[in-house]
């Protein structure tokens, strides 16, 4: 059974669950996820969407982050704005414009955010980016994706960099960091640290983080991961996850960089929207249920030629169920201190 994709109008996500209608199935003509398929370079997009109040408020019940600048008023008391990694998944999945989604096995291992501008609601969004990079290490199958969205004035919104590898078994390889950091992150902290909130002229280097305590459900994870698509994964299907000898599905890296976001808008407020950054490292499994405890500790913090502060971190999350640390990374903002 074949439609016409043109009649439909923009929706908000990458594949419109609408066809299902009328199409069969809504990935025909897509490629197998594999590595041996790859194109390097490879483009995908450009894509358009508009953030409406469904795509707000449904990324507020995936990460579980009410913030009043989201559902309420921004924080100029305007315009309501989305989550700063609201539209992560969406450059994250650019790839399912020429994948198929549904065959996707694969694991992501490295994420970078760039944070330019917030994303303002009923804005309309374009994303595009391409596979820049492949490479083979420790016999599994890596690629590189680039990408970014900007809003209908052409201003940057956020850009992204990450790294999966395409094809695997989630079970048996446990989660790999793409390469050794230079900078490695322990997870311990000072004795008897200072605890804070947010940053302000009080902060010293060796200040922690308040731990932001997360419990990701399987609704939630399912939802995020295009379960109202129609796309089964890992991360919504049990009988997908146990194929891919996990026990329950588990919560997509992106998804748990999302609950980071949350974390960085209360340690740096406004100014995240506009000069934030955040390189993580998916280094073990989440599954979903498991309570996490997201953390992080100062570890510079410079004074800028245009008069603005940098303050670097280090962060963490760790898992309850064995106290093992699940992401590693670092972060940074300038602002006005």
């Amino acid at each position: 059974m074949n439609v016409n994709i043109d009649k439909y109008q923009l929706w908000r996500d990458l594949t419109d669950p609408r066809r299902a209608v009328e199409t069969d199935d809504l990935e025909a003509g897509l490629k197998d996820p594999l590595f041996e398929n790859l194109e390097i370079p490879e483009q995908f997009g450009p894509v358009s969407i508009v953030i409406d109040d469904h795509k707000i408020k449904r990324f507020s019940f995936t990460q579980d982050d009410y913030n009043p600048w989201y559902l309420q008023a921004g924080p100029d008391g305007g315009t309501r704005i989305g989550q700063p990694c609201l539209l992560g998944n969406d450059l994250v999945q650019l790839f399912t414009l020429k994948y198929r989604g549904s065959k996707t096995v694969g694991f992501h291992t490295e994420e970078q955010m760039w944070f330019d501008s917030p994303v303002r609601l009923g804005e309309k969004v374009t994303m595009k980016g391409a596979y820049v990079e492949s490479y083979v290490r420790r016999g599994q199958g890596y690629v590189v994706m680039e990408a970014q969205a900007v809003g209908e004035d052409g201003r940057s919104i956020v850009r992204h960099r990450g790294v999966e590898i395409l094809h695997t078994v989630p079970g048996a390889i446990g989660g790999r960091a793409s390469d050794k950091p230079a900078r490695p992150v322990t997870g311990e902290t000072p004795e008897n640290p200072r605890y804070i909130d947010h940053v302000d002229q009080n902060t010293k280097v060796g200040d922690v983080l308040s731990p932001l305590e997360k419990v990701i459900t399987a609704e939630q994870t399912a939802v995020f991961s295009r379960i109202g698509e129609y796309v089964k994964n890992i991360h919504s299907d049990i009988q997908i996850a146990r194929e891919g000898k996990l026990p329950v599905p588990i919560v997509q890296g992106q998804q748990q960089a999302g609950v980071f976001g949350e974390l960085m808008v209360r340690v740096f407020g406004a100014s995240w929207f506009t000069d934030g950054w955040f390189q993580l490292k998916f280094i073990a499994p989440l599954q979903v249920f498991d309570p996490i405890s997201l953390t992080g500790k100062v570890t510079a913090i410079t004074r800028e030629s245009d008069g603005k502060t940098k303050v670097e971190l280090e962060v963490w999350t760790r898992r309850a169920s064995d106290n093992r640390m699940t992401v590693v990374g670092w972060a940074s903002c300038r602002l006005a201190l």
